[in-house]
């Protein structure tokens, strides 16, 4: 053992125990890492900031910012909207399932889960059930999609990155996908399974207490395309949906005398009161509209629209007058959504409803009309919080720039990390992104993290340690064949996996799988995917991957639930890697 190689021993050995200790940031161990390695000597000054060139994590940046155009646009916020419509259960694990691991093989997997993750919880109580039955789920689905192309996590780019500075060819965008195929569909079907046995239903979670409290009194029109004409005043509120009651119809600004047995047309004005989350849930599953008034209230759609609540304050010039007699709107260019009042619930349209001080008035208002709010001692600015947005214009044009991407990428017209910086240049230009929100967009903690570990990796080449680990930990299990010596390298790779970093664990393990596939005589790619595959799916701990520590709190889960159901599927998944990577890659 030389000199280079125990130095690069020990800084391993120091790396594993940060990683998996925790006592300081990923990113903070990644730099130290590469300090120390070039310090030490055993990389040179253009190896040891290779990693900062690498297309791995330039792609995995662009990646971010592609994804955040789709996040923007409100195009995720609106397929996760179609989830909220069903009703059973098992259906709404099942599409949660296909809908989110489609997405995450294109989009990076924690965005999915953020965006996702308050509209499950928002379908599921709404329904009475408890979060906890599917927000791992959700987790472990978001993993399935990452592992079917190569831009699907940063982990699989990171393989790539590594065998192609070694001289291996490296993979397609595609070449994970029959493989990936096989992961997602067998781990959905656990999910169908294990989610009644495995899951515990813990009730909901104190994540819902961010939405809007109290009953609001709402006005909603009934567009052309309404599913609630037709319908009958009686039949209009869905059975599940909860807390939400119809108060009047009115038509052509008249009160209709019986509202529960007449039937409601196009343009009808219902007024409802309820829960603010079901008076929403019910309102988009029925297509209504809040009346609109004057479009000249919707200001600059460039700004940032806020849900804000407003109180009238003691003494208020408001009190005594309606919203219409005050202009409320105009005054103060925002939209009245709800009224909430204790006590008597007024029967009028909303605009028509004198005010009375204690109301409390939730707006629809850009970001700079609550300046005006906050400085009118006639009012009280109780909070606020931004609204998803969802633009059309941005969201065709960031599809299609996420679809042109991976298109000319897959196609191998040019190279993937040229494509994606190129989607990230046309979002700017055609203004689906500010350049300010392109930046905030990257996890700079994740580039600094892949750019600081990649050394490690060229140091265990370097030194010989690769070569070292790989006869002397896998050198017994290598006379039993490649097949063992894969399923070793799998389970190393998914163990350290669940204890730190998986782009961390890839590192380590990527040049003792390339070294120990060199002395079998074998291809290295089967070993490779090994690890790509095994570095993407961590199901047995709330920490092994970013996407389980987000539902970790959100679903109020313990520790122990995760390995309770992860341990079985990192099992399964494991069988069917020795299994199928042989015939999708063969030695």
């Amino acid at each position: 053992m030389n000199a280079d190689l125990l130095l690069t021993l020990l800084i391993l050995v120091g790396a594993v125990v940060l990683f998996v200790s925790e006592k300081l940031p990923v990113d903070v161990v990644a730099l130290l890492v590469m300090g120390a390695l070039l310090m030490s000597g055993v990389v040179s000054m253009r190896e040891a900031l290779s990693g900062f060139s690498s297309p791995a994590t330039i792609t995995v940046a662009a990646m971010f910012v592609l994804s955040a155009g789709l996040q923007r646009s409100g195009t995720l916020r609106g397929l996760g909207d179609l989830l909220a419509r069903l009703r059973w259960p098992w259906l709404l694990t099942l599409c949660m399932s296909v809908l989110v691991a489609f997405a995450s093989a294109f989009i990076n997997n924690t965005a999915i889960v953020a965006v996702f993750l308050p509209l499950i919880i928002s379908a599921v109580l709404a329904r009475g059930l408890s979060p906890s039955k599917f927000l791992i789920p959700l987790s472990f689905a978001a993993q399935f999609g990452g592992v079917c192309t190569l831009i699907g996590t940063s982990t699989n780019l990171l393989v790539d990155s590594l065998a192609r500075q070694t001289g291996h060819s490296g993979f397609g965008l595609f070449e994970f996908a029959p493989l990936g195929i096989w992961f997602a569909a067998t781990g959905t079907l656990y999910l169908l399974v294990a989610q009644r046995l495995l899951l515990p239903d813990l009730g909901a979670p104190d994540i819902a207490a961010d939405d809007h409290r109290g009953r609001y009194l709402v006005e909603l029109h009934v567009p052309e395309k309404s599913s609630a004409i037709g319908q009958t005043g009686a039949a209009l509120v869905p059975s599940d949906a909860g807390d939400v009651f119809l108060l009047e119809i009115f038509r052509d600004g008249e009160r209709l005398a019986q509202p529960r047995s007449a039937t409601i047309g196009a343009n009808d004005h219902l007024l409802m009161r309820g829960q603010w989350n079901e008076l929403q849930r019910m309102r988009k599953q029925l297509q209504l509209r809040h009346d609109r008034v004057a479009a000249d209230l919707d200001g600059n759609p460039e700004l940032t629209r806020l849900h804000a609540e407003v109180m009238v304050a003691p003494g208020s010039p408001l009190a005594g007058k309606s919203l219409a007699q005050l202009r409320f709107g105009h005054i103060y260019r925002v939209r009245v959504h709800g009224l909430q009042r204790a006590g008597t619930t007024p029967r009028q349209p909303l605009d028509h409803v004198p005010l009375a001080v204690g109301d409390i008035l939730l707006i629809d208002a850009p970001s700079n009309a609550l300046d005006d709010l906050r400085a009118d001692p006639g009012v009280v600015l109780l909070g606020s919080r931004e609204q998803p947005r969802f633009d059309r214009r941005r969201m065709l044009l960031s599809l299609l720039i996420m679809a042109t991407t991976i298109g000319v990428a897959a196609l191998g017209w040019i190279p993937i990390v040229a494509a994606s910086l190129l989607g990230c240049a046309a979002l700017v230009i055609l203004r689906c992104l500010e350049p300010e929100e392109a930046y905030a967009a990257v996890d700079w903690r994740v580039i600094v993290l892949l750019a600081g570990v990649m050394p490690l990796g060229i140091a265990l080449q370097n030194s010989g340690g690769a070569d070292w680990v790989a006869h002397k930990a896998l050198g017994w299990i290598g006379a039993y064949g490649p097949v063992a010596t894969l399923a070793t390298i799998y389970l190393l790779t998914a163990v350290m996996t669940e204890v730190m970093s998986n782009n961390a664990a890839a590192v380590l393990v990527v040049p003792i799988a390339m070294s120990a596939a060199e002395s079998l005589g074998v291809d290295a790619k089967p070993f490779l995917v090994a690890v790509a595959f095994a570095a993407s799916t961590s199901f047995a701990t709330p920490v092994g991957y970013q996407t389980n520590t987000m539902v970790y709190a959100a679903g109020g889960y313990r520790f122990a639930d995760f390995p309770k159901i992860g341990v079985p599927l990192n099992l399964l998944f494991w069988i069917m890697a020795v299994i199928l990577i042989p015939r999708y890659f063969p030695f």
